[in-house]
């Protein structure tokens, strides 16, 4: 399993309205996706349109179909990245 951060950024002619009224909806399938292992943390900047959202997935295409996957995302211009952990220093914690 790979780990993806994908930056989801509201398209501009997304109406703000329509997207608060999934929020209930995007909230569940969110946890349904944490449940099976697929998501990790969700950040939200609203001041800047963006979502960041950590994705666990074996390749790319994956990664961004479980995003698709979300109510919002149709909202949402999609750019991904494949992320590493930090390495750690011989002899650290």
């Amino acid at each position: 399993m790979s780990a993806f951060i994908v930056i989801c950024t509201f398209k501009p002619d997304t109406d703000m309205t329509e997207v608060f009224a999934v929020v209930a909806e995007e909230m569940a399938q969110v946890k349904a996706l944490e449940a099976e292992g697929r998501l990790g943390s969700v950040h939200l900047s609203l001041a800047r349109g963006t979502v960041f959202i950590e994705v666990f997935a074996l390749d790319e295409i994956l990664a961004i179909e479980t995003v698709a996957s979300l109510p919002m995302a149709k909202w949402w211009d999609l750019d991904v990245y494949p992320i590493q952990a930090p390495a750690i220093a011989d002899g650290a914690a």
